[in-house]
C-alpha cells in the first residue's frame, strides 16, 4: 500500500509529472474505491455482527461519534466550515484495517483482548463508512435546503437496503446458481463484475455514492454459499484496481506542501494520534478492561486507514475540501501509515510502562499458572486448546498423564475452567508462562495450533531453556517440516497428510486391497515421513515383507556389557552414522523414562541403545559396540 503511495507521489503532477491528474485518471480510482468497498463488504455476516454486538456497536460506535465529535470541535476552533470539519474528522476517525489486521496476525495477538477489540472496532468504522458515503453526495449538493437532502438520502438509504436485503439474497443465490452450472470461470467472474457495477450504478442513480452500491453487494453475495469462490476469483482484479486508487492518493500530495509546512503537519500528526488513542484508552477502560488493554488497544489504532482516503477523495471529487486542508490532512494521514507498523509492533512495551496494574495482572495470570505448575511433574503442556487441543487433552486424560493447557482466548479458558479442565490463560511464547508452566518438569509440549511464526517462537524458547524437553508441532501441511525440525521439534505433524493417509486407507479397504496389506502401507509412509515411526522390531510375521524389505529401516536393541568396547565411551565419540545407523533412545537400569540421545553421555554397563537402520547396517553398528570392529 505505501509503496503504491510513493509511485503516486514519485510520478504524480508535484513531482515528475509523468501521471497527469486528469478526470479519466479519477474515474478509474473510484473504480478501486468501488472494489475495497465490495472487498470489506465480503467480510462482514449478520450472524458475525450479532455476535460481536457489544464491541462493535457500545466500544465502536462510542470511538467514531466521540472522535469524531472532537476533531469537528477543534476544526471549528480553528475557523473551518462544518462541511470541511466533517470531512476531516470522518477521515482523521478511521483506522487501518490491512495494517491492524496484518500485524495482529503475524504477532499471533488476533484472538488476544486487545486484538479481539481493535477488530471490534474496525469493524465498526468500516460500518460507519456508510452513513458517511451517503453523507458526502448530500452535502455536496447546491441546494440550500440541506436538511430536506439529508432527510431524502437517509429514506432512500432505508429503503434500498431493505428491498436488497428482503430480496436480494434469494436472486443472488439462484442467479449464480445459474451462472455456476455453466462451469465456466470467465463467465462467473464476469457475473460477478457486472451484479457490482450493477448496484454500484443503482446506488449513484439513487443520489448516493457508487461506494455504497459496491459495500452492498459484497455483504449481499457475504450471505450466499459462493462467498469463498467470488473472493478467489476477483482478487487479482480488486488488488490492481485498489493499487491504481492508492497510486491516484499518492498524485494528490503535493510533496513540496509537506516539505515547507512540516512543522504543522507534524503538529496534527501527534494531535490526531495522541488524541485518538486517548479517547480508545478512556473507552476501553470504560467498558471495564484494564488500563494496559485500553493503552494496547489505542496504540494499535492511533493510525489513520484507507477509508480516510476514500472519504477525502470523494469529499474533494464533490468539492467539499481542497487546497492547504486537503493537503494538510492528506499528509498527516499518509505519515501515520508509514509509521504505524513501527509503533504497533511495541504496543505492549508501551503498556507495562505506563500502566503499572497491567505489569501486576500479568504477574498474577503467571503466579496463578505457576501455583498450578507447581503441583504437576512427568506432565504434558498443551500449547493452544482448540479443537485439536481439547481431542487431544480427551485423549491424555482416558490415559491417566497429567497436563495443563495454555490458550489466549479468554472466553474459550474461562468456559473451560468452569467445566473443570486444567486450563489456564497465557502466551506459551513467553518465558514466563512456559516456567510457571513447570517446563523444566514436563515430559512433552505440544503445540495444537498451525501458526508457523508462533510455532517457532516457542521451539526456540524450548530449545534455549528445556533443550531436553520433546515438542511436537502442528502444521497445515509439509512445507515447514524441515524447518521446525531443524529449529528443534521432535516430531512434526501435517494435518492435510494425515487427513489425506485416513481418506487412502478407508478407499483402499472399500476397493477390496486386504487390510494387512493397507495398515502395511500407511505404516511405511509414516516411516518415511516422521521421524519417531521410522523403523520398528521385525518379528517373525515380517520376514515376508514387501516393498523392499532390504532396504527398510527398523529398530534393533544392543545392551552394552561391562566387556563391549562402547563401555565407558561417549556416544559423540562412537561415529554410529558413518555406519548408517541412528540412535533413537536410550534406557538406562532404574530409570522409568528413556533418555535423550545427546552427544555428550557417556554409555555405562546395563544401557540398552536402540538402534535405527537398515538390517545389514545394524549388525555391522552391533559389532561395533560390541567389539570394536564391524566385520
Amino acid at each position: 500500500m505505501l509503496a503504491y503511495f510513493v509511485v503516486g507521489v514519485l510520478f504524480g503532477p508535484y513531482a515528475f509529472g509523468l501521471l497527469p491528474d486528469t478526470e479519466s485518471g479519477r474515474h478509474l480510482a473510484e473504480f478501486g474505491i468501488v472494489f475495497l468497498m465490495f472487498s470489506i463488504g465480503l467480510e462482514f455476516s449478520l450472524p458475525k455482527l450479532y455476535a460481536m454486538r457489544k464491541t462493535l456497536f457500545g466500544l465502536g460506535g462510542a470511538q467514531v461519534v466521540i472522535t469524531m465529535t472532537a476533531i469537528m470541535f477543534a476544526c471549528w476552533l480553528a475557523g473551518l466550515s462544518l462541511t470541511v470539519g466533517f470531512i476531516v474528522a470522518s477521515a482523521l476517525t478511521m483506522s487501518s484495517t490491512a495494517i491492524v489486521s496484518k500485524i495482529l496476525m503475524e504477532r499471533v495477538d488476533l484472538n488476544s483482548r486487545h486484538g479481539r477489540l481493535s477488530i471490534g472496532i474496525l469493524l465498526f468504522q468500516d460500518l460507519a463508512v456508510i452513513p458517511i458515503l451517503v453523507l458526502i453526495p448530500a452535502l455536496g449538493s447546491q441546494s440550500a435546503d440541506l436538511g430536506t437532502l439529508l432527510s431524502l438520502a437517509f429514506i432512500k438509504t432505508v429503503v434500498l437496503l431493505f428491498i436488497l436485503f428482503k430480496f436480494g439474497k434469494s436472486v443472488i443465490n439462484f442467479w449464480f446458481g445459474l451462472v455456476a452450472g455453466q462451469r465456466s470461470r470467465e463467465l462467473f467472474v464476469m457475473n460477478v463484475l457486472m451484479v457490482t457495477l450493477l448496484l454500484a450504478f443503482a446506488t449513484n442513480l439513487a443520489g448516493l455514492s457508487y461506494a455504497l452500491g459496491a459495500f452492498i453487494a459484497g455483504m449481499l453475495i457475504s450471505e450466499t454459499r459462493y462467498r469463498y469462490q467470488v473472493e478467489s476469483d476477483i482478487a487479482s482484479f480488486r488488488d490492481i484496481l485498489m493499487g491504481l486508487f492508492f497510486i491516484s492518493v499518492g498524485m494528490l500530495l503535493d510533496f513540496n506542501y509537506l516539505i515547507h509546512n512540516l512543522a504543522l503537519v507534524s503538529a496534527l500528526l501527534v494531535f490526531f494520534v495522541l488524541s485518538k488513542a486517548f479517547v480508545i484508552t478512556i473507552l476501553v477502560r470504560f467498558f471495564n478492561f484494564e488500563w494496559g488493554v485500553g493503552i494496547r488497544t489505542g496504540v494499535i489504532l492511533a493510525q489513520a486507514g484507507e477509508f480516510g482516503f476514500v472519504i477525502l477523495t470523494l469529499g474533494l471529487g464533490r468539492g467539499l475540501i481542497g487546497g492547504a486542508e486537503l493537503q494538510l490532512v492528506l499528509s498527516a494521514c499518509l505519515l501515520s501509515m508509514v509509521i504505524a507498523p513501527f509503533i504497533i509492533q511495541y504496543n505492549g512495551r508501551i503498556a507495562r510502562k505506563l500502566a503499572k496494574s497491567y505489569i501486576m495482572n500479568m504477574s498474577k495470570n503467571d503466579e496463578a499458572l505457576e501455583d498450578v505448575g507447581k503441583k504437576l511433574d512427568g506432565h504434558v503442556i498443551l500449547c493452544g486448546y482448540g479443537r485439536s487441543g481439547q481431542y487431544l487433552g480427551r485423549f491424555l486424560k482416558e490415559e491417566g498423564i497429567p497436563f495443563i493447557a495454555l490458550d489466549i482466548d479468554p472466553t474459550r479458558v474461562h468456559e473451560a475452567a468452569v467445566a473443570g479442565e486444567h486450563v489456564m490463560y497465557g502466551d506459551a511464547s513467553r518465558s514466563a508462562v512456559l516456567e510457571a508452566a513447570g517446563a523444566a518438569n514436563a515430559k512433552a509440549l505440544i503445540v495444537s495450533y498451525s501458526d508457523m511464526r508462533s510455532s517457532m517462537k516457542i521451539l526456540h524458547l524450548t530449545q534455549e531453556s528445556y533443550p531436553a524437553l520433546p515438542v511436537v508441532v502442528r502444521t497445515t501441511d509439509e512445507t515447514h517440516m524441515e524447518a521446525f525440525r531443524a529449529a528443534g521439534a521432535t516430531e512434526v505433524v501435517p494435518e492435510v497428510l494425515e487427513g489425506s493417509l485416513m481418506l487412502a486407507s478407508h478407499a483402499l479397504v472399500i476397493l477390496g486391497v486386504p487390510l494387512n496389506r493397507v495398515v502395511k502401507r500407511i505404516r511405511l509412509f509414516r516411516e518415511e515421513r516422521y521421524q519417531m515411526f521410522k523403523g520398528y522390531f521385525r518379528g517373525v510375521s515380517d520376514e515376508n515383507l514387501e516393498f523392499g524389505q532390504a532396504q527398510q529401516l527398523t529398530l534393533h536393541p544392543v545392551e552394552i556389557d561391562k566387556n563391549a568396547y562402547a563401555n565407558k565411551k561417549l556416544l559423540n565419540n562412537l561415529y554410529l552414522a558413518d555406519l548408517g545407523v541412528e540412535v533413537q533412545h536410550l534406557r538406562r537400569p532404574n530409570m522409568l523414562a528413556d533418555i535423550s540421545p545427546r552427544p555428550d553421555i557417556v554409555l555405562m554397563a546395563g544401557d540398552v541403545v536402540v538402534l535405527l537402520g537398515t538390517q545389514q547396517s545394524l549388525v555391522a553398528a552391533e559389532m561395533y559396540l560390541l567389539s570394536g570392529k564391524t566385520n
